[in-house]
């Protein structure tokens, strides 16, 4: 492996990419603590924890995500993480509200959908029945 002064990442949310792009830093919390990664770290896997997620970029901006558990995967200079929930904000003041939110909203759009799937299903078990039971 070369020596690389960046790295590339992408933050995967289930449906969309939330940030691909390159990073010479980047900030994580897994369930034993917190942890850094610069472009030449070991290659490792891990699960991370809900946390603050912090990208350093190459111009020395930084990129804030609030996130939720999930897995990081850095290969090489690649650096994969799959997260359930997550959030980009402009920083680590607003990141509380924008957190609280949106991962709010999307509780709420799951536990309609989780609703909607008991009634589909109670639904089906009568339609069952009722297939079961004689005609007279």
């Amino acid at each position: 492996m070369s020596i690389a002064t960046e790295m590339r990442v992408r933050l995967h949310l289930p449906t969309q990419l939330l940030f691909e792009g390159p990073a010479t830093r980047l900030s994580a919390t897994a369930a034993d603590g917190g942890f850094g990664i610069l472009p030449n770290h070991v290659d490792f896997v891990t699960a991370l924890v809900p946390s603050v997620l912090l990208l350093t970029l190459p111009d020395g901006s930084e990129r804030i995500f609030g996130i939720d558990e999930g897995l990081l995967v850095k290969k090489g200079h690649n650096v994969d993480i799959a997260v359930r929930r997550g959030v980009q904000s402009e920083d680590l003041e607003q990141l509380q509200s924008t957190v609280t939110g949106s991962f709010a909203e999307l509780e709420d759009d799951e536990r309609a959908a989780r609703t909607a799937l008991s009634r589909l299903e109670a639904d089906m078990v009568r339609r069952f029945v009722s297939l079961r039971r004689p005609h007279s």
